[in-house]
């Protein structure tokens, strides 16, 4: 008796500690302990460095007032990790991902993924670094109008790389083929930097990337063009496609990168974090140092970021649906 007595208590002692645990993070002391950051890209790449950076200052007390633990769960262009984030990531507010836009609503919209812009909460948004067409440094093509010129004449052979299926490269591949009207063997990799790799090492013929990883390694690479609307500070001599005349490839394949939680998380740790987080996103050391590792920013508060999940939701379905067109 005195053993089931003992037992009891024991249980009864663990179920308390845990309401405490959880009543902790419902209220003023929320975080209190690590918050894991998962990052769906292999390391070293733009939203791993990124992602690294926005958080190097979270432990401050004016901030989270915890370290930030990255955690690194690459695969299919990022849904290997935000699938896991939605089956297994906490509801206590202590589990963030970092998103990637128009990644994670693109591939909702073409595969059955556990993740779409209704089982995520936006906190706030960091950067919007668009993507750029490379090669390499020896390569015969020059420009894109060569690129197109070498398509056309060998029927299949253009062999163009990105990290993963219809992530922003991807969709920047699509629109160029259809603007341009020619056919071309997209590869997918497993982040921006074995897309790097493939490129630098001769595996592909040239490789959309973010503006970020081509522009740390422009002793080794030629950049043809950037994928937006306007030319970008950080590169101001290499053009866009519409001023070269590819007015199909617009700012669609831009990718947007911010803090998320998954659906259930209590409001207030939700609205509480995205607070904290456009403060720290404004923090000079990581405004320094996103500058200093070209990493373009776009801060963006809760509100607005949602409203950007919903109008890209539009947006994309109508350009999916037509890029794809047989």
């Amino acid at each position: 008796m005195k053993k089931c007595l003992l037992s009891l208590f024991c249980l009864c002692a663990i179920a308390f500690s845990s309401a405490l645990a959880h009543a902790a993070q419902t209220e003023a002391g929320y975080p209190a302990g690590p918050v894991s950051l998962v990052v769906c890209y292999t390391p070293g790449g733009a939203t791993d460095l990124q992602a690294r950076i926005s958080c190097m200052v979270a432990q401050k007390k004016e901030y989270f007032g915890q370290p930030f633990v990255v955690l690194n769960k690459p695969g299919a262009g990022g849904q290997t990790g935000w699938n896991w984030m939605m089956e297994r990531g906490s509801r206590d507010g202590l589990t963030i991902t970092a998103y990637n836009m128009p990644h994670f609503i693109a591939q909702s919209i073409i595969y059955k993924t556990k993740y779409s812009i209704d089982t995520f909460e936006p906190l706030a948004n960091w950067g919007a670094d668009p993507a750029v067409l490379v090669v390499t440094k020896d390569s015969p093509i020059k420009s894109v109008d060569d690129l197109v010129k070498f398509a056309k004449e060998n029927p299949g052979k253009l062999t163009i790389n990105g990290a993963g299926l219809y992530v922003g490269h991807h969709i920047a591949t699509l629109q160029l083929q259809k603007d341009a009207g020619i056919k071309c063997t997209y590869i997918p990799e497993k982040g921006g930097t074995d897309a790097m790799q493939s490129i630098i090492s001769g595996k592909v013929m040239a490789g959309f990337n973010n503006l970020a990883d081509a522009g740390r390694a422009q002793d080794r690479l030629t950049i043809l063009a950037i994928a937006d609307l306007k030319r970008h500070e950080f590169l101001p001599d290499v053009p866009t496609f519409q001023e070269l005349g590819y007015k199909g490839v617009d700012d669609t394949s831009v990718n947007f990168r911010g803090y998320a939680m998954p659906k259930g998380v209590d409001q207030a740790i939700v609205d509480k974090a995205a607070g904290i987080a456009v403060k720290m996103f404004n923090d000079q050391e990581v405004l320094k140092r996103m500058k200093d590792s070209y990493s373009p920013m776009l801060i963006l508060g809760r509100a607005e970021v949602q409203a950007m999940f919903e109008d890209k939701q539009v947006k994309l379905q109508k350009l999916l649906k037509d890029i794809n067109k047989k």
